[in-house]
């Protein structure tokens, strides 16, 4: 008889550690943190990550903001005290209009969920969950030729970078 492993296979393209600039996150309430916390948690539970030219994972990445730039710095999990692989600073650019949209969703969000109708709830996380896949779209689009990431994985960053803006 043959045995069958469960036992998930285990790619080196992937993130083991999410680290969130500790200079870079401001004062939040309990909704951000928990958003931070659920994504951070997610992320690294299911994630695809791969930095173009190398396969040297997995990978340890720091999430900041520098220079009103977005950092990503990537460091290798194996090797945790050397210098960075890589460090990618994006321009916020093409985040802010999509932010600005889903900070003003995520409010009216959290306030209907107080007090609103099922079907108004609804309808309002149906375009926070379309801003949230266009600002996903746009950080695959970013790190292209960089650092590639399936569609689940640009979700959660874009959670996490989201994060570090929202006044809440």
């Amino acid at each position: 008889m043959d045995q069958v492993s469960t036992e998930t296979v285990q790619t080196n393209d992937r993130l083991s550690e999410v680290v969130l600039d500790p200079a870079s996150i401001g004062r939040g309430n309990a909704n951000i943190e928990h958003e931070r916390e659920v994504a951070i948690y997610d992320l690294l539970d299911r994630n695809s990550f791969k930095l173009e030219g190398r396969d040297d994972g997995p990978y340890k990445l720091t999430i900041g903001l520098v220079d009103d730039r977005l950092a990503l710095t990537v460091y290798s999990a194996s090797k945790p005290s050397e210098e960075p692989i890589v460090a990618h600073h994006l321009s916020l650019t093409p985040f802010k209009r999509i932010m600005k949209d889903y900070f003003l969703v995520l409010d009216s969000y959290y306030q209907a969920i107080r007090t609103a109708q099922p079907s108004r709830i609804q309808a309002i996380d149906m375009g926070r969950r379309g801003l949230h896949d266009e600002g996903s779209r746009v950080l695959v689009e970013r790190l292209e030729g960089k650092i590639s990431i399936d569609f689940d994985t640009a979700r959660r960053l874009f959670t996490l970078i989201s994060a570090l803006h929202w006044k809440g």
